[in-house]
């Protein structure tokens, strides 16, 4: 039995009538299937999302009442009363959030996991109020954006505001906190899109005031759906139009002949510097049987992520690399490693080449220490494409004072040691066998004298 048919038999026994389709990757959107319960059709909204929990797998595609969610990409289609799509929307997102604590210190903490998240209240629009998502989460915690056509234009639409309301009476979240009770932000974005294209973001997003920073990347929304069709048409948002426009990577067979340039690359956040990586990075790419080899300029590369408590994440981007992840995690309550990379960018025919693993097991050092290796290491993402890494010092966790911890040395580079320890030896058996010869000589010599 293949996934698909087991994650369908699954359903059919959990949800009885409701009906579930299974899309083996495929990345468009579509229409919303048809659920059934008690015999009856639902009424009202239907809300229809995709799982992708492993990307790269097969999409689940799930039917739900105003309610669903994925492990990564939050992904939302909801279509009216004649099953209509009005309007769409997938995006990844999350929201960290700084308070007070009861010993009057400033802790955050920061929220990723929507595995429990429903959509009650997100809207089509109708003559007078524009679209909305709604999102609702944890313990009173809701996320909700609002559309508004513009009275000035037949043509456009604006993402209006976007409100976040959180909950510190909720004790696992804030168990600490000094005030208790729910808090509402609320960010007047005012961005205009074309009526009918989708918007499309994948570049880091971030809006920010004292307390709360919202993160958002791999944005696609078309808010007013025309005759029921996502449009395939994209309006980009700036810093998507800077990657598109750049020059592509230039496929080569010859390998670069010279080291790359080591940079240095940060994560901060609220409390600080939260994530530190020193290093030169080469990718290397087998595409269409073309080997390319590309030395990243640290001078050109942004550099941005999150810190979690089990994971951290930083990314870089520049003008031909969308993005090049490397998530960290906790393993055992004492170390971390890497875990997995993540990796899009433009080649040289203008197409995007885009890979990921998440099963990797590499640099891993106690929690409170740095991992440093000064020999050139070898990340294999797959077996088309590796990342070589020079003089590398990286410390995900547990940064103090932006400043790295004791480094745990690589294996390379405990190799170094062997070979003066071994030529120390040689020298120390070549020494003891010339001192022996001499005093065996010696004494036959004192030996001679004495019989004459």
């Amino acid at each position: 039995m293949t996934r698909a048919e087991s994650a369908e038999s699954w359903l059919l026994q959990r949800c009885g009538r409701w009906s579930a389709a299974f899309l083996s990757g495929f990345r468009e959107p579509f229409p919303c299937c048809r659920c059934s319960c008690r015999r009856r059709p639902l009424c009202g909204i239907m809300v229809c999302f995709r799982l992708a929990p492993v990307p790269g797998s097969g999409f689940v595609l799930l039917c739900l009442v105003l309610g669903a969610v994925s492990s990564y990409a939050l992904e939302l289609n909801l279509t009216d009363s004649s099953k209509a799509t009005c309007l769409y929307a997938k995006w990844q997102m999350n929201l960290t959030i700084r308070y007070e604590t009861t010993d009057k210190h400033n802790k955050t903490v920061t929220i990723s996991d929507f595995s429990a998240a429903t959509y009650n209240g997100s809207f089509c629009g109708d003559d007078q109020n524009g679209p909305k998502i709604a999102v609702q989460f944890g313990s009173g915690f809701s996320w909700i954006v609002n559309f508004t056509k513009e009275a000035s234009s037949t043509s456009t639409y604006l993402v209006d505001y976007i409100s976040f309301s959180y909950n510190t009476n909720d004790n696992t979240t804030f168990p600490d906190a000094k005030e208790k009770g729910v808090f509402t932000v609320n960010y007047h974005v005012a961005l205009k899109i074309p009526l009918n294209d989708i918007f499309r973001c994948n570049s880091l997003s971030t809006l920010e005031n004292s307390d709360v920073v919202q993160h958002y990347w791999d944005v696609h929304v078309q808010a007013f759906v025309q005759n029921g069709t996502v449009s395939t048409t994209e309006f980009l948002c700036d810093k998507d139009k800077t990657v598109t426009t750049a020059v592509p990577i230039i496929p080569t067979t010859v390998p670069s002949p010279t080291k790359p340039v080591v940079g240095s690359y940060s994560v901060v956040n609220s409390n600080g510097t939260c994530l530190l990586a020193t290093m030169g990075l080469q990718l290397n790419l087998t595409h269409d049987k073309v080997a390319s080899v590309f030395n990243i300029n640290p001078n050109t590369t942004n550099a941005t992520g999150s810190c979690q408590p089990q994971t951290a994440l930083l990314r870089l981007s520049s003008s031909n690399i969308k993005y090049l992840d490397f998530v960290f995690a906790v393993k055992n309550e004492n170390r971390f490693y890497l875990k997995e990379v993540n990796v899009s960018m433009i080649l040289v025919n203008g197409s995007v080449y885009s890979i990921s693993n998440t099963n990797l097991s590499y640099w891993d050092a106690p929690l409170g220490s740095s991992y440093m290796c000064n020999k050139e290491q070898t990340v294999s993402v797959s077996g088309a494409f590796q990342i070589n890494t020079f003089d590398l010092r990286v410390q995900p966790f547990s940064v103090t004072e932006g400043k790295y911890s004791t480094a745990q040395d690589c294996s390379a580079d405990d190799d170094n040691f062997l070979v003066p320890i071994a030529v120390g030896a040689a020298l120390a058996g070549v020494l003891i066998l010339v001192l022996l010869a001499y005093f065996i000589g010696l004494k036959r010599h004192h030996a001679g004298y004495e019989q004459f």
